[in-house]
């Protein structure tokens, strides 16, 4: 009777099993694709006469697509709601740079509620929501991550990446990188559940491209304009839209692997992007660009495809908003949603697989108090009110003839950024000290400069993502970062760096409450800049360079917030070095 009962036991353990496998199969995978600065006119399916984007149209043509989706102006606050489900200023979101980017670390992301429901979870791209663990992939719920953590960045071909923490090496385009990547990960991890995060940067600035892609565009010329047509720049719209059919080819890629590996029946495929584009082209005549609240902002392309579930060719006109793409994943996966905050997003599934009408409600979009708000078929922009039903082109402000219509809008958009700002935090921790990510990097961009009077201590260029610190020529002017040490430890600690043969023994020093360190440059490192295959002349970003790693000595730090401070002591020629960033490695606790 006991062999029995043991032989019992073994075998219904044994069938479960297979049926816990069998269920978790049948599960559907995801592949999320996020593009970047990419608007909604960007692609050939809306019209757009000057691009070809065959795989995407063809994505949208098999599923589903909403007429009216939004989202933030800017791309971070964009990724938040995303990655939560609520508006990006409660997840402390509320800006693109100097750790405005960050993502409360008490936020469940759809990542998390994924990892922990069994399935296999990888982002590659362009993160551009923290940095430091646990602010980096890695600790927000993906297993695998490749791509950069900031936003702007400097080269697309050959460059410098972070995988799973530890810096890369690229190879060739980026996109087609990050594609190779993601497509691994899918192979990799085909006989299970997972969930593919795909957040490209192009075609965000700078406006690098294969040769192929631009030389087709280039050719074919650019025949259908922007409203402002005196504003738009012909080799920028040339550019940007051959990084789109580069995008293009790459989803084509995916798709295909998915076809190979026979998964496509079973993988939910996403497609929007996260604002509208970087630049004055054709989106359908709509108001504004990325950054601003208008039509032509924050409206953007949304596609979602589920073969044999959501019906092919299904356009929903109801307005969605990207709070929404959590709870909308959650159901139609059918996983719990158990531990987010209060979500302001809705599950779309109802009107994605049924025929539901989503309810009317109001959506906000919103940074740096250039907001927005819809309720069908309204939408308040700044002092203009219009009815998008009629006007989709915001021609005529209705302000003044419907006045109760402005005032109800106005009064819900001002209670709404009065609620969701009230707490955010005028200093952002990054954290130090993890024994499960034992390095932490405090780079320039999340630094804090102090120029003396008089002085030109600055960032390389306007944007201070992907940028380093330059232009240090005294000894009054510092630098600050303001971390919180999570545990208390010896630390071993390296600055990156350039410096010229002139600058050669200038000597500086880290500070950290009553603890210091002193060091001085003893080596010459001053290559050149990495040459930049810009198609257009860059704005905003830094160019590329190599940055020497200064070994310094083990250091003991205490639990607790502060600031850590480099002082430039002694300088040895008219300029300090220039300074990438400050490492801090756990070693023991």
């Amino acid at each position: 009777m006991k062999v029995y009962g043991f032989v019992q036991v073994f075998l219904i353990g044994a069938v479960m099993l297979i049926w816990s496998d069998s269920v978790a199969q049948t599960r559907p995978n995801i592949v999320f694709i996020l593009t970047d600065d990419q608007g909604w006119g960007d692609l050939s399916i809306h019209g757009n006469t000057n691009v070809r984007t065959p795989n995407i149209d063809k994505l949208a043509r098999d599923g589903a697509r909403f007429a009216r989706f939004y989202v933030a102006p800017l791309c971070a606050p964009t990724r938040a709601g995303l990655l939560t489900g609520r508006y990006h200023y409660r997840g402390g979101v509320y800006g693109v740079s100097n750790s405005k980017e960050y993502l409360n670390t008490d936020e469940v992301t759809f990542a998390d509620l994924f990892k922990k429901a069994g399935y296999a979870t990888g982002c590659f791209g362009k993160w551009h929501n923290g940095s430091q663990y646990p602010y980096h992939p890695n600790g927000r719920g993906f297993d695998e991550f490749y791509g950069f953590l900031s936003g702007h960045y400097a080269n697309y071909f050959n460059t410098m990446l972070d995988h799973n923490g530890e810096a890369v090496r690229s190879t060739g385009f980026i996109t087609d990188d990050l594609t190779d990547k993601a497509i691994g990960f899918i192979e990799k991890n085909k006989e299970k559940p997972f969930v593919c995060y795909i957040p490209y940067n192009a075609p965000h600035s700078p406006f690098q491209v294969p040769d192929e892609y631009y030389d087709r565009l280039k050719k074919r010329g650019i025949k259908q304009l922007s409203q402002h047509a005196d504003e738009e720049d012909l080799e920028t719209t040339i550019s940007a839209l051959a990084m789109c059919e580069n995008i293009d080819w790459n989803v084509g890629r995916i798709l295909k692997k998915l076809d190979d590996l026979e998964l496509s029946k079973n993988t939910i495929v996403i497609y929007v992007t996260d604002n509208g584009p970087n630049s004055w082209r054709w989106n359908g005549d709509m108001k504004g660009i990325k950054a601003m609240a208008d039509e032509g902002g924050v409206r953007v392309p949304f596609f979602i495809r589920w073969p044999g579930t959501i019906p092919a060719g299904k356009v929903i006109q109801d307005n969605a908003a990207y709070i929404d793409l959590l709870p909308t994943l959650a159901e139609l996966a059918g996983i719990s949603k158990k531990g987010t905050k209060p979500l302001d997003g809705i599950s779309l599934k109802p009107a994605i697989v049924g025929h539901a009408k989503l309810p009317e409600r109001f959506l906000f979009t919103s940074i740096n108090k250039n907001n927005s708000v819809r309720k069908w078929p309204y939408l308040l922009s700044g002092d203009g009110l219009y009815d998008l039903s009629k006007d989709s082109t915001q021609q005529t402000n209705l302000a003044t003839t419907q006045p109760e219509v402005f005032k109800t809008l106005s009064e819900a958009l001002n209670q709404w950024y009065a609620e969701v700002t009230k707490n955010a935090d005028s200093v952002r921790w990054l954290p130090i000290g993890f024994a499960q990510f034992p390095k932490a990097t405090l780079p320039s961009q999340d630094a804090h400069l102090h120029p003396s009077k008089g002085g030109s201590l600055s960032y390389s260029a306007s944007a201070p993502n992907s940028s380093w610190i330059t232009n240090w020529t005294d000894t009054t002017s510092f630098v600050t970062w303001d971390v919180d040490v999570h545990t208390s430890g010896t630390y071993q600690v390296n600055v990156l760096y350039t410096c010229a043969d002139s600058e050669i023994g200038s000597k500086f020093s880290i500070h950290f409450g009553s603890k210091y360190l002193q060091g001085s440059f003893d080596e010459a490192f001053n290559p050149p800049l990495i040459p930049s295959p810009d198609r257009v002349k860059r704005k905003g970003e830094s160019y590329e360079k190599e940055f020497k790693r200064k070994q310094l000595a083990h250091w003991t730090l205490e639990k607790g917030k502060g600031q850590i401070r480099l002082n430039a002591d002694e300088l040895k020629a008219s300029r300090f070095a220039d300074i990438k960033a400050i490492e801090l490695e756990l070693l023991k606790q």
